[in-house]
């Protein structure tokens, strides 16, 4: 006599923004959440699109769900949305990412499919999911939002460091929220979760770090690309979506006070910036001589291949960097701020290089031109990603995190870079 298959249980998953194709940081680490998640669970994935390219990228996550509900995110529109929160003291990030028909369908799903577990990738999604009666939610906030904004305060002018410096406020007031009502608060990285129970240290019990991962096969120095290089020319290389601001920050920041140094030195030294959607801010630097601004490329695996060095020159830089850990992957020489680097157990020196000023950023790239230095630092660089970076471990610590009952795993504990023990409670959902 056959047994019918039992069937799978159904997981609410919510992100905001489409996770595919993992070719940005975000969608990175939730396009591989919810890929390992569809083999274990029947996943209801609602999410949001704010690129229109993205569209078309929609029927490629169907397989993985049994259901997608898929929004368009207009972001003038959201903007004027997010000026009647600033008017009600809320935080703009919520407002920013709320939606009536997303917070219906929801509803709608949830009394159908009676789920057990929700999964919300990134904070503002869990305003979708915390009232749910009789439901396990877990909140991956990656990185500590709130914190991000106030960096962003330093730096900005008045006002704009103004409205920064009070997200900063309104979103720890939320995040806060949100911890409470979650199962489980996820964060990136050990540092994270550290600054995040900074602010909530009665929250210890309920929080865990699950590090990003890196497809070592797909960022292999073994591939065969041909270089886009012109080849009497040495390339420095960042890459990165290029609307994030960040990333505007550090590119604009080395091409005006790293690059004429390392150009006097070498002339034929040349910097590319590689990525999505860039700002004028960023087209701006471009010149013939010195700088090319790609754009959205295919693959930027040909541009790190054939890269003489990699740079990640962020002054602002939350978690895990994956375009830090992508070029690792493929055996490039990295140089990178402390802030990049502090979220990492590379060794700098050994593994990867890291600056504190301009003149240590030119020092460290151009010692790295030299082949043989680079060699060295690139296969230990590689190592380092095969040791701490495989998906497999950031995976399997989640499928332990869900599948956890009253009774702790006590192994499962020892594993964690964090401390796996929750409780639940429940929070309401916008309608």
């Amino acid at each position: 006599m056959s047994c019918a298959p039992r069937r799978m249980e159904p997981l609410l998953f919510l992100a905001h923004r489409l996770p595919y194709p993992p070719n940005k940081g975000d969608k990175v680490r939730s396009f591989h959440f919810l890929k390992h998640l569809a083999g274990r669970y029947r996943i209801f994935l609602g999410t949001f699109i704010d690129d229109p390219s993205d569209w078309k990228h929609v029927d490629a996550l169907k397989p993985l769900c049994a259901d997608v509900h898929v929004e368009a995110i207009v972001p003038w529109a959201r903007r004027l949305t997010s000026v009647t929160a600033l008017m009600g003291g809320e935080a703009l990030s919520l407002a920013y990412f709320r939606s009536r028909k997303l917070g219906r369908w929801v509803l709608e799903t949830a009394r159908r499919e009676r789920f057990a577990l929700a999964f919300a990738y990134s904070s503002p999604m869990a305003q979708y999911m915390l009232g749910l009666p009789g439901v396990r939610c877990f909140v991956d906030f990656v990185d500590m939002d709130s914190a991000k904004w106030g960096d962003y305060a330093l730096r900005r002018k008045w006002p704009a460091s103004a409205i920064y410096e009070r997200e900063a406020r309104r979103l720890l007031a939320y995040e806060q929220e949100v911890a409470a009502g979650a199962e489980a608060s996820i964060f990136v990285t050990d540092e994270e979760a550290r600054r995040f129970l900074s602010e909530m240290p009665e929250r210890a019990e309920r929080v865990v770090a699950i590090r990003n991962g890196v497809d070592s096969q797909y960022f292999s120095p073994s591939g065969n690309f041909e270089s886009p290089f012109a080849s009497d020319e040495r390339s420095v290389v960042f890459t990165g979506a290029m609307d994030y601001w960040p990333n505007v920050d550090a590119v604009t920041w080395f091409t005006r006070e790293v690059l004429p140094t390392l150009r006097r030195r070498d002339p034929s030294i040349r910097f590319y910036i590689v990525g999505m959607n860039p700002e004028p801010a960023v087209r701006a630097l471009a010149s013939a001589d010195a700088v090319t601004v790609t754009g959205r490329v295919d693959d930027v695996r040909p541009y790190l291949q054939h890269a003489r060095v990699v740079v990640a020159p962020l002054r602002v830089a939350r978690g895990i960097q994956n375009k830090v850990l992508e070029a690792m992957a493929m055996a490039k020489p990295v140089v990178v701020t402390a802030a990049a680097a502090d979220a990492l157990t590379a060794k700098p020196g050994v593994e990867l290089e890291v600056a504190t000023d301009a003149h240590g950023f030119a020092s460290k790239v151009l010692a790295l031109m030299d082949p043989e230095q680079a060699s060295v630092m690139g296969r230990r660089a590689r190592l380092r990603i095969l040791r701490d970076y495989t998906w497999q471990a950031s995976l399997n610590l989640l499928d332990a995190l869900l599948q956890r009952n009253a009774d702790p795993d006590e192994a499962a504990l020892r594993a964690a870079p964090g401390d796996l023990r929750y409780a639940s409670a429940g929070k309401a959902i916008p309608q």
